[in-house]
């Protein structure tokens, strides 16, 4: 029994850490000029078809897997005219999501000034997705394990799934 109660200890403050250092990450780089939602707030809003979801990554990593229903907007070549020809409701709730919710979050910023309202950042981006044990599709909307991490550096966040380069 105490064993048990070591190894539950040591798992809670492996969980503890990896959390903290994801907000630690995000803190480093983002302004949370933009708020976030979490995995499990994004599934209860797509599981209603409630939710406009953006993916903010390269066309690669779009291809490789996504969220289902998710639309590629790109980092790169991100245009605010192009969704707001689509999305004509500036009060849609939108999330916007990229590996992590680092340059998710300078597509949000580009929308809250394009004059959308409800935009949020995907916390953890398609990495916790992952992680928190949600489904991703490739361009075929076929169910996938792979996950494009963006570089070899990033891709230590991802804990689930298959890495792809």
């Amino acid at each position: 029994m105490k064993k048990i109660s070591y190894i539950l200890l040591l798992l809670m403050t492996f969980s503890a850490t990896a959390q903290e250092s994801l907000d630690a990450l995000l803190k480093q780089y983002n302004t949370h000029s933009v708020p976030y939602i979490s995995v499990e707030e994004l599934r209860r809003l797509q599981v209603n078809d409630t939710v406009v979801i953006l993916d903010a990554r390269e066309i690669a990593e779009f291809g490789v897997s996504h969220i289902d229903n998710a639309r590629y907007v790109g980092f790169s070549t991100f245009s605010s005219e192009e969704i707001s020809e689509t999305v004509t409701n500036k009060n849609s709730p939108i999330v916007v999501y990229c590996s992590l919710g680092i340059r998710s979050e300078v597509i949000a910023e580009k929308l809250k000034h394009a004059g959308f309202t409800n935009v949020r950042n995907l916390y953890g981006g398609i990495f916790e997705w992952k992680n928190k044990g949600y489904t991703v599709v490739d361009s075929t909307r076929t169910e996938t394990e792979n996950i494009h991490t963006f570089s070899r550096v990033w891709s230590k966040w991802l804990t689930r799934g298959n890495k792809v380069y």
